[in-house]
């Protein structure tokens, strides 16, 4: 019987230093070191280059996330290359590249790494979904802003001595508080002027917040029918909680396991460990802050409606409650992992 041997194709390693007017990047091949090469900044230049000098090769290729965000790397896949978007935080780097930086050594050792299988790629969303999570932080932006204006009109009021109301002396802006704030008047135009500017600034973003709030919902519920409604089936999960964690993490049944979905939102503890001293060191910075952030908000709507969660909640008192509800956040995030992999509405039970 005859054995029937096919060649496997040469392979090239391109590590890339991504910037604004020029990318230099660093080229090896399976045998042997190749040379530094600056470029425009332009992916099209670069796969002319390798089509001239390494046509017929197996290339890979990697850059770190940064501004330049997937356009690239969506760019080297319609050419069949093998693309890593790195974090920046997931090379391994030697103490002295601490001291001596510079574009060169950077785009060497990403190659060196990814010759070597030293680094693992982040998630590349599809062009949907990144432009859905771009919508979606531009809601944060305005709550952001919103947020910042009313803090300058309380403190314009407190400055020239108005006494805000007792019943709208709180976070919420009422149609009849809003009301009370246009009837407010200045002695001089001056003060007048900055009173309307402010006021106008706030109508502007209030209804720009509103508007984009309605149109996330809606396009979630377009594009997104059954896992926004599966999301909402789990208690204190609202329609932007919902939208955000298909914006931010887009398809949930990508994680086999739960854990792989905590850590990727960051609901996994930092430890430090030395010898037989061990400490945790609060919640991983590494994280999706925004929905974390969204999830922790819920947790505290959904330990008021099921009484599973509240249960657990109780189960902590004694602890720091902003330590608990991020507990209770996890339990929330492991509810919907399992409603949309299992694509079955939640049924109110008991936590295992």
């Amino acid at each position: 019987m005859k054995t029937q041997t096919t060649a496997s194709l040469p392979k090239l390693y391109i590590g890339i230093d991504v910037h604004k007017k020029s990318w230099t990047f660093h080229h090896a091949t399976d045998l042997f070191n190749g040379s530094t090469v600056t470029q425009p900044a332009s992916p099209s230049t670069l796969v002319d280059w390798v089509d001239k000098n390494f046509k017929d090769y197996e290339v890979t290729v990697a850059y770190e996330s940064g501004f330049s965000g997937y356009g690239a790397a969506r760019y080297f896949l319609q050419h069949n290359w093998k693309v890593l978007v790195l974090n920046a935080s997931d090379i391994p780097r030697p103490d002295k590249q601490k001291v001596v930086k510079t574009d060169k050594i950077d785009c060497r050792n990403i190659c060196k790494q990814l010759k070597h299988g030293e680094v693992k790629g982040i998630f590349v969303p599809d062009e949907q979904q990144e432009q859905f999570r771009s919508l979606f932080r531009e809601r944060d932006h305005l709550v952001r802003g919103l947020r910042e204006v009313k803090n300058q009109i309380k403190s314009f009021l407190y400055y020239y001595g108005f006494t805000i109301p007792e019943e709208f002396d709180n976070a919420n802006w009422s149609k009849s508080f809003i009301q009370w704030l246009n009837e407010q008047k200045y002695q001089f135009e001056t003060g007048t002027m900055t009173w309307q500017l402010l006021l106008s600034r706030f109508e502007f973003m209030h209804r720009n917040k509103l508007q984009l709030s309605t149109a996330i919902r809606a396009y979630a519920r377009k594009h997104y029918k059954k896992d926004y409604y599966l999301l909402k089936s789990v208690p204190g999960i609202g329609g932007i909680v919902a939208a955000a964690v298909l914006a931010e993490v887009g398809d949930l049944r990508r994680f086999t396991r739960f854990d792989q979905l905590a850590s990727y939102v960051g609901f996994v503890p930092g430890i430090y460990q030395s010898g037989n001293n061990s400490q945790a060191t609060g919640m991983t910075p590494r994280s999706k802050s925004l929905l974390r952030s969204y999830i922790v908000e819920a947790s505290w709507q959904a330990v008021r409606v099921d009484q599973a969660l509240q249960n657990y909640y109780r189960s902590h008192v004694g602890k720091l409650p902003n330590k608990i509800i991020v507990k209770v956040g996890r339990k929330l995030l492991s509810r919907m992992h399992a409603v949309i992999r299992t694509e079955t509405p939640y049924q109110m039970g008991v936590i295992k």
